[in-house]
């Protein structure tokens, strides 16, 4: 069977307990050429991202079970894995939040209610920057906008 990621933007794991936000977030990715997985907990999230080696994950804080913040730290500290880019999705919008979400190892954050189109735009520029290996820029950029709040 041939390899679509060629053909597409990149997979894209969706992770969050709501169906009907992943089912947003499936639509909008899909439409613009990206490929999707799916899981409502973490302990989902950590197979799929050991099994399918996304490019990119989107993670809910608030999980079932393992939350959002421990499965980044689980995938920071597995060699293998620690380099797929994470961007929360969270209705926790907080500055102290935001501020667990880089030191969990997050790239990016997203608060709920979110716009579909900017949620699209930012997986992208964020799969576009840590392609060109910009991750660690990234990281800074989120940082010194966190400190100067």
């Amino acid at each position: 069977m041939p390899d679509d990621r060629a053909t597409c933007e990149g997979k894209i794991l969706v992770v969050d307990d709501e169906s009907a936000i992943r089912l947003i977030c499936r639509v909008n990715l899909e439409t613009a050429g990206f490929e999707t997985l799916e899981a409502g907990d973490g302990e989902t999230a950590l197979s799929l991202a050991s099994s399918e080696r996304p490019d990119l994950i989107l993670l809910d804080i608030m999980l079932p079970g393992i939350d959002g913040l421990e499965v980044a730290e689980r995938l920071a500290a597995t060699p293998e894995l620690r380099q797929i880019p994470i961007v929360f999705l969270t209705a926790r919008s907080t500055a102290p939040d935001e501020w667990r979400g880089h030191e969990a190892g997050g790239v990016a954050y997203i608060a709920k209610p979110f716009d579909p189109i900017s949620l699209t735009e930012t997986v992208a520029a964020v799969l576009s920057r840590t392609r060109l290996g910009q991750r660690d820029e990234l990281r800074r950029e989120w940082e010194q906008s966190l400190s100067s709040d």
